[in-house]
């Protein structure tokens, strides 16, 4: 599902985010991503999803070299996939509603399916009474479960999530966790960015561990 080859990313003035990263995630896996604060975790993230390209290696996600992708094939990299973003990136002049649902309008899905399944995970993540409201009128744990929301309610083949419970109190943060087991068990692989051991620990899962941009344990 996803392979890094001596993945190496540089920024400017010699600033290496990733050093020489090789590692593979199978299909239908749950994998938890830690380090520190700038062990490159997000930068990771970002390669897998093509919104950043390595300096240098290869990278193969769900059948696609993303390394190496075209820009006009990127979109059909990225139907596959559900982000859960750092910082939301909700659209602040839609609702919750929209918000969720134009990830399935975007690829076509017919719009009475697209009513069923957003009404469905709204529901599953307590949203469901904030189906009209718009982000700037919720709360940031209310923003990152409808972030959240967005990026599963396509069933998507792989989930990537950078600190997906970083506003959350530790019982809905569990409760989350819950909710990307049960979609992990449905088939979806899952990559998970965050620096909380605990709930690591509490979900007993694969662990790679990033330390100034190089794998240390995987």
């Amino acid at each position: 599902m996803v392979e890094l080859y001596h993945v190496h990313k540089d920024y400017n003035r010699g600033s290496h985010a990733l050093v020489d990263v090789s590692l593979a995630i199978e299909k239908g896996e749950f994998v938890f991503l830690t380090g520190a604060s700038g062990a490159g975790k997000t930068t990771l993230l970002r390669l897998l999803f093509r919104e950043e390209t390595p300096t240098s290696g290869k990278i193969l996600v769900n059948g696609f070299t993303v390394s190496g992708l075209r820009a006009s094939r990127v979109p059909y990299l990225r139907r596959s996939l559900g982000v859960v973003f750092q910082d939301f990136k909700l659209l602040p002049r839609k609702t919750v509603f929209e918000n969720v649902s134009q990830v399935m309008e975007i690829v076509g899905v017919p719009r009475k399916v697209q009513r069923a399944r957003t009404f469905k995970i709204l529901e599953a993540l307590g949203l469901n009474h904030k189906v009209r409201s718009y982000p700037l009128e919720l709360s940031g744990g209310e923003q990152q479960r409808v972030a959240i929301a967005r990026a599963l309610v396509n069933s998507p083949a792989l989930l990537l999530a950078d600190e997906p419970t970083g506003n959350l109190d530790p019982d809905l943060s569990w409760e989350i966790m819950t909710l990307f087991k049960d979609i992990n068990i449905r088939g979806t692989t899952i990559l998970v960015a965050t620096h909380d051991r605990d709930l690591i620990a509490r979900t007993g899962r694969r662990v790679i561990t990033l330390d100034c941009g190089r794998v240390v344990t995987h």
